[in-house]
């Protein structure tokens, strides 16, 4: 339960704020995310993920050198195959059901009647998640350079800005589970959606269905998201690659690599356009 009232003068019933609501919203919602179950089960996937990485390191250190000719090729193995998976999941664990369960659960009946604006509410419920799902990110980013420092690979700038791409998309695909958590009033189908979308879906469009007809996946999320790991990659993948198979050349598969800049605005639209969208279906849905 929300206690709008810690804001409030000692005399008087003056309404919080706008950014007072936000404030206290985003206390309670981090606070119910770090005392749920959720938080352990995703905390230790987040840390199995990081162990089983460094088991590799250990017993087969050649996977994460010899794989590139990169000189960051240890980052490029170690954080450009799995932090997509991390942020994934932080996304699905504490977005996926952070608006339906207000409906599901009928526990959107106590704060609505209340003077909180839902913007609010919506607002304030993201920047909680947002922060739960950093601490995973902060989580797997340690085990990350910890095991990078110990390699001898040290932290290099580009490194850095993969960072930043990556913390940036995890805004991002938080927008995007909000944004099917405010479509649908059923918990199960909003985690259910986001799933298939980012697991399947996506991937599945962007690695094999348009490239085969050529065309550059610049609509998809996760084609945007590919910056987070080609930054890592000396030189930088070119944005298009045409493979020619037969003798004569009579098949040819495109693969497509998005731009630094590309990648950026691709991912800012997602956010912006999904946290619009997902706030006006929030405020036009009703409590029945």
């Amino acid at each position: 339960m929300i206690d709008m009232t810690e804001t409030q003068p000692i005399f008087g019933n003056t309404v919080p704020s706008s950014m007072a609501q936000v404030g206290i919203i985003t206390k309670y919602t981090f606070l119910d995310y770090f005392r749920s179950r959720r938080f352990f089960v995703l905390l230790i996937i987040t840390v199995l993920i990081g162990a089983l990485l460094t088991a590799l390191v250990y017993f087969r250190p050649e996977a994460f050198t010899s794989s590139s000719l990169s000189p960051y090729a240890f980052y490029s193995t170690w954080w450009g195959n799995s932090i997509n998976f991390v942020i994934i999941l932080s996304g699905i664990f504490f977005g996926g059901d952070a608006i339906s369960g207000e409906f599901q659960n009928k526990t959107g009946y106590f704060g609505i009647p209340n003077p909180i604006r839902r913007s609010s509410i919506y607002v304030g419920k993201w920047v909680g998640a947002f922060i739960a799902a950093s601490l995973m990110f902060l989580v797997f980013t340690g085990i990350t350079v910890g095991n990078g420092l110990a390699h001898g690979s040290g932290i290099p700038f580009q490194f850095v800005e993969s960072f930043i791409f990556a913390w940036f998309y995890l805004a991002a695909v938080l927008g995007v589970t909000f944004f099917f958590s405010s479509l649908f009033k059923s918990s199960s189908i909003s985690i259910l959606v986001t799933v298939i979308l980012f697991l399947f879906v996506f991937n599945l469009l962007g690695s094999l269905v348009l490239p085969l007809i050529q065309v550059e996946p610049w609509f998809i999320i996760t084609y945007g998201a590919g910056i987070i790991g080609n930054v890592l990659q000396v030189p930088y993948p070119q944005h298009e690659t045409v493979l020619n198979a037969g003798p004569r050349g009579g098949f040819s598969l495109s693969t497509f690599n998005s731009t630094v800049p590309e990648g950026l605005v691709i991912i800012a639209i997602y956010f912006i356009v999904t946290a619009v969208l997902g706030l006006l279906f929030f405020e036009r849905k009703e409590f029945t």
